[in-house]
């Protein structure tokens, strides 16, 4: 690590309140590892994570502060921003609350503006549950988009998956299965092409190799079962090509992330959430960390969701988060990522 180099200034969000977030944050604090990676700022209410020690039996040496304006970043010396949204007695762990989604969205959208007002270099967010967060009136499709829209982003932007150094990039996201082929077109996959090349740039990769995925079982079968492959893929491999990006496919889907797992690309391309997901997450559940690309500053968070079925039980993974701090805090400081 280059000392010399000041640490970044990452902020921790909470997460959502009846999973295992406020568990995750204690365990996350005590590894020492991190505080040599990152100036943390833990933006949570106070409550919420005290009954997150609780849990993980864990006591955090961490300073409260009450404002914003009393934020002062020191290596090894986190702070806890104390953002009063949410009383733990008023929820019930392991249930879909929007009490719970009003607090993510308070706490999540305070350190997005606190990175757009330059405090922060990088978030590294705790679980979030969507359907939470819908209830509590978030008015976009995912995180990702109300971030988008909250710092002012007209580009392109999209959720990276990261496991043990392989990547997965979407075309589509969160949308209905029966709506991914109409929402395919040749400048909607050279964007992601695109998007996926320079996102993997700011994290330590000089000419990063992107693979394809085919839409349709066996890549089409030249046109025999499908011909978005013909249509579209193919001619927007062929541009994506033609901006020096390092890119080829379309792939079968059933044999891409093979190739990506044995090291002959760093990151697939696939056409819709689940075509990657599934295979993604069979390689490597545990160590998972989702990075939303395409906005100003690094955002990560462990890939595994919010694990209602064994909140409260101190049994949460705590290197899914940590793998996601160590993304962030790389990104955020120009150094290339643990598995660049």
């Amino acid at each position: 690590m280059n000392t010399m180099r000041p640490l970044p200034r990452i902020g921790i969000v909470q997460g959502d309140a009846c999973g295992i977030g406020p568990e995750l944050l204690s365990k996350l604090l005590e590894h020492e590892e991190i505080h040599e990676r990152a100036q943390l700022l833990v933006i949570s209410d106070q409550r919420v994570f005290d009954a997150g020690s609780a849990v993980s039996e864990i006591k955090a040496n961490i300073k409260v502060i009450s404002a914003a304006a009393d934020i002062r970043f020191s290596p090894g010396h986190p702070q806890l921003l104390d953002t009063p949204c949410l009383d733990p007695q008023h929820i019930t762990p392991g249930e879909v609350s929007i009490e719970a989604g009003r607090a993510v969205l308070k706490t999540f959208g305070l350190a997005l503006d606190l990175a757009e007002a330059g405090t922060l270099d990088g978030i590294c967010f705790m679980p979030f549950n969507k359907g939470a967060m819908h209830m509590a009136g978030i008015g976009a499709e995912d995180e990702l988009t109300w971030a988008k829209q909250r710092l002012g982003i007209t580009s392109r932007a999209s959720e990276f998956n990261v496991i043990e150094g392989m990547w997965n990039a979407r075309v589509t996201s969160h949308i209905p299965l029966k709506d991914v082929a109409g929402r395919l077109s040749i400048q909607h996959i050279v964007e992601a092409i695109l998007l996926a090349d320079q996102t993997l740039k700011k994290a330590g990769y000089a000419n990063p190799r992107i693979a394809v995925a085919a839409l349709n079982p066996h890549a089409g079968d030249g046109g025999a079962i499908g011909r978005e492959e013909i249509d579209i893929i193919q001619p927007a491999v062929i541009e994506a090509q033609q901006h020096q990006v390092n890119v080829a496919g379309p792939f079968p889907s059933d044999t891409l992330y093979l190739k990506v797992r044995d090291g002959h690309y760093d990151c697939a391309l696939s056409m819709y959430h689940d075509q990657g997901q599934i295979a993604i997450k069979l390689l490597g559940f545990d160590q998972g960390v989702s990075v939303l690309g395409g906005l100003p500053i690094p955002i990560a968070t462990p890939a595994h969701g919010t694990a209602f079925d064994i909140v409260g039980t101190n049994r949460a993974n705590v290197q899914p988060a940590l793998n996601a701090l160590r993304i962030v805090s790389a990104m955020a400081s120009g150094q290339p990522h643990p598995f660049a």
